[in-house]
């Protein structure tokens, strides 16, 4: 068939449709041709265009008669000159770095390479033809009736996140129709959204929903990728989650989910890989940027320009040092912000995005860029921060307007309630926002994001089950993921009859979950973890797409009974802002006299010396939130007055007396939470100046404060 082409123009780049056709523009600097190919339903190649327009590196032309739903792919011709990086072969077609859908898998066994894999001479041409084995883009009208849509526009400091899989989450779940399950409508079904509100989170973390394809090696194994950090492209929804096909589908899918997420009060936060691609290493298939101009895009050895630089582990790093690179990135997270309605990010291996030639930069473009963007400077920025390559770890050294992962809080508390030795110190940091990491550049407890576990590791409850992982079902002879050494059992690994053993790896999660949920800073709950989700000791099952990771919705009675508690500890976090302040503890002056924001005792009611912090004195401590003292300013210009906190944590093995401290308001201290009561740990005591808490338990307890009212406040300070 053929087509009328016009020169079209060079921005904005990829398919944009128009009442004329569809403009196509692709950037490369070192190609010497460009072809837009087109492909029927079936896969059949239909017409090839050269695009002869050229402008700053930027080809481009207006192809007539195109409309919404058809599949295209580029032939980029250039130099085949490997040992500089140059790997040019129009034979493979290419996915366009910025579709908006993408159609079809990958076909691992198909020559998706651009060398010979036959002699394994990276240096030799593959001339074979892999339009049949590569996915397709898919041209895509982006309309959709928002309607009234808002975004919740929840304070990161008052957000309680939740770290989810798209697929996993709805996979099993009976409520959901069958064709809905596994799907971005499973996740906006009435009955995925109840369990959210009903658990009173504010914000969904997805793990990656960028288009993602499967790594050759798990489809020798007769597995897949299930985590999705694989992207393929930066602008597409995940087609395998789409209950309404690929060839657009997904686009209007994911808009509905975030409607209707939006509706109910939830905020989406993408899990985003902009650090490194699918393609590999040199060795790896020839599907999008490697193909259109792999020096441009990826980040090579200076001197030696064939190898790529790997800070990703992944045998490729995304160049974003060059300039049209981060433009890329930066187009991608705009469209996601205002096409598709999302309300933040968060960045896997952030570190990576922050190198400039060899170190991470505080200071680096991709920062900057960010920082004075009116569209993503505005919404929510989590960091990982850390990646594979020397100095990667950079926790605590984000700037302004970015919060991070803290994983110097996740492996404190982990070995603190393991019981190790020393860690009470750090410990006392962690809780109270890591001051010690953020304060001294101008940031609040929200730049960190408190968690416990995550995707990568050791479910909850796995963490208290097992010593050791047990990762054989992924086929690597258990050698992949981390040696799980912060992990806690009673010795008996996995599940058990012994009732003494799984009351107290319930008695732990509970630990867990109330540290996190009564820390200043943002807690991040990892999916399942709230109903003792468990993977068998697996702790990397990134290519465990089956019921292993997928959540199982038959609940027994400790499952729901730890549902019922982790619901009612967000619910108490969230009522009061004396668990979620904005700033970091500082005593205030009060009717002349100055009051402590936090204060910590010892078993004898009495505060803890300076001097005894530093003798890792022991496994259990009370800290004191002031509910009198909060540095904050209501909407009404008031001053914001909550009642106070008392957290007993005991990680000894053996109980503790604790004789009480006053508290602050001189009414007598009641029993909030006392996680070793397996029949109502939210059950109410009043006290009567002296407490017994056991053996690996938090007690919590709660003064009278409310009865000083706001403008009662306001007049005496």
């Amino acid at each position: 068939m053929q087509r009328t082409l016009l020169p079209g123009k060079p921005y904005p780049l990829g398919a944009t449709l128009s009442t004329q056709g569809t403009n196509f523009a692709l950037y490369s600097e070192n190609a010497t041709a460009v072809s837009v190919c087109f492909f029927d339903a079936d896969g059949t190649q239909t017409d090839c265009i050269a695009l002869t327009e050229r402008t700053a590196f930027v080809w481009h032309g207006l192809v007539r008669g195109i409309g919404a739903g058809q599949l295209y792919g580029f032939r980029v011709d250039g130099p085949w000159e490997p040992v500089q990086g140059l790997r040019f072969n129009a034979a493979k077609l290419l996915v366009d770095p910025y579709a908006k859908a993408i159609a079809g898998e990958v076909n691992t066994k198909g020559p998706i390479f651009a060398y010979d894999v036959q002699s394994g001479d990276d240096t030799k041409k593959d001339e074979q033809d892999s339009a049949a084995a590569v996915p397709k883009s898919v041209v895509v009208d982006g309309k959709f009736d928002w309607g009234g849509d808002s975004a919740p526009l929840t304070p990161i400091a008052d957000s309680v996140i939740y770290e989810m899989h798209v697929r996993g989450f709805s996979m099993r779940n009976p409520d959901v129709p069958e064709q809905l399950r596994g799907t971005f409508a499973g996740l906006a079904h009435d009955a995925s959204i109840a369990y959210l509100k009903k658990l009173g989170i504010t914000a969904v973390e997805l793990m990656p929903v960028h288009h993602f394809i499967d790594e050759g090696s798990l489809v020798d194994r007769g597995l897949r990728d299930y985590w999705g950090y694989n992207t393929l492209g930066f602008f597409a929804p995940m087609s395998r989650y789409s209950s309404s096909g690929d060839h657009g589908g997904q686009v209007q899918e994911f808009k509905h989910m975030v409607k209707r997420l939006h509706e109910e009060g939830i905020e989406v936060i993408l899990d985003v890989v902009y650090n490194h691609t699918c393609e590999g290493g040199v060795a790896g298939p020839s599907v999008c940027m490697k193909g259109v101009d792999n020096t441009t895009y990826y980040r090579a050895d200076p001197d030696n320009p064939g190898v790529y630089m790997d800070f990703t582990g992944t045998g490729n790093t995304v160049n974003v040092y060059n300039p049209q690179v981060l433009k890329l990135i930066m187009d991608s997270l705009r469209y996601w912000v205002t096409e598709m309605h999302v309300d933040g990010f968060r960045f896997d291996l952030a570190s990576t995005l922050a190198r400039e030639l060899q170190e991470v930069n505080k200071l680096s473009a991709f920062f900057d860029t960010i920082h004075q963007d009116p569209t993503v400077g505005v919404v929510k920025l989590i960091a990982e921060p850390w990646d594979v390559g020397e100095g990667g770890y950079q926790v605590g050294n984000f700037p302004l307007l970015w919060a991070e992962w803290n994983g110097k809080y996740r492996d404190t508390v982990r070995r603190f309630w393991k019981g190790d030795d020393g860690t009470l110190s750090d410990f006392a940091y962690r809780i109270t926002g890591s001051s010690d990491l953020y304060q001294h550049d101008g940031r609040t407890p929200s730049a960190s994001i408190n968690f416990i576990t995550a995707h990568d590791g050791f479910t909850l409850y796995d963490l208290v089950s097992y010593n050791t992982k047990h990762n054989e079902a992924n086929g690597e002879d258990n050698r992949d993921g981390s040696d799980g050494n912060d992990s806690w059992n009673m010795g008996v690994e996995g599940p058990t009859d012994d009732a003494n053993i799984n009351n107290l790896r319930e008695r732990q999660m509970r630990n867990f979950l109330a540290t996190l949920m009564f820390s200043q800073g943002v807690p991040m709950l990892y999916g399942g973890d709230e109903f003792a989700r468990s993977q068998n000791g697996n702790n990397n099952a990134y290519c465990q797409d089956n019921e292993l990771s997928w959540f199982d919705w038959q609940f027994d009675e400790p499952r729901k009974r730890l549902l019922e508690f982790t619901s009612r500890l967000i619910q108490l976090r969230r009522k009061h802002p004396n668990l979620h302040r904005r700033n970091f503890y500082q005593d205030r002056t009060i009717r002349g006299s100055v009051e402590r924001d936090v204060a910590w005792f010892g078993t004898d009611g009495k505060e803890v010396s300076d001097q005894a912090w530093g003798q890792g004195w022991n496994k259990s401590v009370a800290v004191m939130f002031n509910g009198r003292t909060i540095n904050e300013i209501d909407e009404e210009g008031q001053p914001v007055m909550d009642e106070s906190f008392l957290i007993i944590v005991n990680a000894a093995d053996q109980g503790v007396e604790y004789v009480l401290p006053e508290a602050p308001n001189q009414t007598p201290w009641r029993l909030v939470l006392n996680t070793e009561d397996m029949v109502d740990p939210f059950k109410e005591v009043q006290t009567d100046g002296g407490a017994i808490v056991g053996g690996r338990a938090v007690h919590v307890y709660c003064d009278d404060g409310v009865e000083v009212t706001v403008s009662k406040l306001a007049r005496t300070l």
